[in-house]
């Protein structure tokens, strides 16, 4: 207990830095940390338009706050005229992942009934673009779910061997995300991209977290799977598993997959911004 209390803490200062360091300012004296959603997202007043029929919802990954995972995101997605919606879960996300996805469920029935949408898009990172599987495939949210973006997602688990002592003390996520565990199994035994959802990977080669980079990638029809190598379109994109959701190349293909019918477009060639073509 005393492990996760100073995780917590040092997370939390983290995150405090990071949301000064973002422009979105210090929490109220009376919040907390946890509580600050980045900009753009959160404004449940706002309704979908016939050019964005279908609030996203953006799905942390483990161990991270909403207000620094999708900092840079989150105000793209409501410049674009999205509805945007982000939340915290599972305990620093470190709960099991079927519990997670139990949020998740009651997180996206909020929103669909607070914006009257029949479906939501999610777009998640690392966990945040796997555990949605698990809600699409055992909980009812295949018919609940337009798009789901994954952004390094731990679709098959990693071989990384920091999660299995992070799984036997303080992170049950962790250690439902090693490669071969019983959960992933069961994820993706059978279709790994049930119908209903049109499914978006982005994918980094130098990922640190997912190893190999290539668990990250799905198997199932190119009509509604789009498996994307950042490097195979901006050969010098250096960026890592961490921060991936801050790059710029990562929210221009995550916004071509919200913005088509079906996944992003594979012949996609995004602006590389001085990282190579």
């Amino acid at each position: 207990m005393r492990l996760r209390r100073t995780v917590r803490l040092l997370l939390a200062a983290a995150a405090t830095a990071a949301l000064g360091l973002t422009g979105l300012g210090a929490a109220p004296a009376s919040a907390s940390v946890l509580d600050i959603p980045p900009r753009g997202a959160n404004d449940w007043s706002c309704k979908p338009d016939s050019a964005h029929p279908e609030p996203v919802v953006l799905v942390n990954g483990t161990f991270k706050l909403m207000g620094e995972n999708w900092a840079a995101l989150s105000p793209k997605l409501k410049e674009a005229g999205y509805c945007v919606f982000a939340f915290n879960y599972g305990n620093m996300e470190t709960d099991t992942i079927p519990k997670a996805a139990e949020e998740l469920r009651d997180f996206v029935e909020a929103v669909r009934g607070a914006t009257g949408a029949k479906k939501v898009d999610i777009v998640g990172h690392s966990q945040g673009g796997m555990m949605p599987r698990y809600y699409v495939k055992f909980l009812g949210g295949a018919d609940k779910v337009d798009d789901l973006v994954g952004i390094v997602p731990s679709n098959h688990g990693t071989k990384n061997p920091l999660a299995v002592p992070a799984g036997w003390t303080f992170c049950p996520s962790c250690a439902d995300q090693r490669w071969g565990s019983p959960f992933m199994q069961k994820l993706n035994e059978g279709e790994e991209a049930p119908a209903g959802p049109d499914y978006t990977v982005i994918s980094t080669r130098y990922d640190e977290v997912v190893i190999p980079y290539t668990s990250a990638l799905l198997n199932g029809p190119a009509e509604r799977v789009t498996n994307v190598v950042l490097q195979d379109k901006c050969k010098l994109d250096f960026f890592m598993h961490d921060q991936s959701t801050k790059d710029p190349v990562v929210a221009q293909w995550v916004l071509n997959a919200l913005g088509r019918k079906g996944p992003a477009d594979p012949a996609f060639h995004p602006n590389c911004i001085g990282m190579g073509s």
